[in-house]
């Protein structure tokens, strides 16, 4: 049996319980066994991490130990798939670059704010897990991130709709979901889910669906042993 661990907590304003709740029963009913802790420690057995096939960071803002952060790196880069939404996965640590490296990217505006109304744009043909999937609106925060070029981005958003200082810049496509690797293991993320509400939309659901699945499965297709050339971060007080 596969097994997950989703671990929640950060800002309260993003319903991280509820979504957590979520998820456990999306990937309960995918068969995994899930384990689910509201306490950051959950990242501090290292060699446990190593024993999972997904890892569900649901956390928004705080602040994390470095050893914890390497903890979540060296199991992903060993083959442990790491997949999360909105600002529990992509705004967890704002201090921490390297999260934000492994992630693949960082909030820093939703312009307009929650209730803005939006397309996700699906990039035909560019992944199996968005075949078959249409685009679809939403009424929600509209997630303007730093992006990193490696992603494969598979659905993106037109900015902008709501007017500000980056308005005069023209129109650009925002990443809304996007796949990178970190090692040997597999990055999902998808920029949706302000609230509990937004992730029980079918379509996101879907979306959330395949993402856990493509991302745990990697585990069976990664090398064994230790990953040569691991990367173990390079937190400021490692300048």
């Amino acid at each position: 049996m596969r097994k997950a661990l989703i671990v929640w907590g950060g800002w309260d304003g993003h319903q991280p319980k509820e979504v957590a709740e979520i998820f456990r029963g999306q990937l309960e009913r995918e068969g995994f066994s899930v384990e689910v802790s509201d306490k950051l420690d959950a990242f501090s057995d290292g060699e446990k991490l190593k024993t999972l096939d997904l890892i569900v960071p649901v956390w928004t803002m705080g602040r994390i130990e470095q050893e914890w952060v390497n903890n979540v790196s060296a199991a992903v880069q060993s083959g442990v798939g790491l997949a999360g939404c909105h600002g529990g996965m992509c705004d967890a640590f704002r201090e921490n670059t390297d999260w934000q490296f492994m992630t693949g990217g960082q909030w820093i505006a939703h312009p307009g704010n929650d209730g803005t109304e939006y397309t996700v744009n699906i990039k035909a043909g560019s992944s199996p897990l968005v075949e078959g999937i249409e685009d679809f609106t939403v009424s929600t925060e509209q997630y303007y991130l730093h992006v990193d070029p490696a992603n494969e981005v598979l659905a993106t958003t037109r900015f902008p709709l709501a007017q500000g200082p980056h308005s005069p810049n023209g129109a650009v496509d925002m990443p809304v979901v996007w796949t990178k690797r970190w090692g040997s293991g597999r990055v999902y993320y998808n920029s949706l889910g302000h609230q509990a509400n937004i992730m029980e939309i079918p379509i996101v659901k879907e979306l959330m669906r395949r993402g856990f699945n493509w991302c745990a499965d990697g585990k069976a297709l990664a090398p064994k042993g230790e990953v040569q050339g691991a990367y173990t971060g390079m937190a400021d007080n490692q300048l």
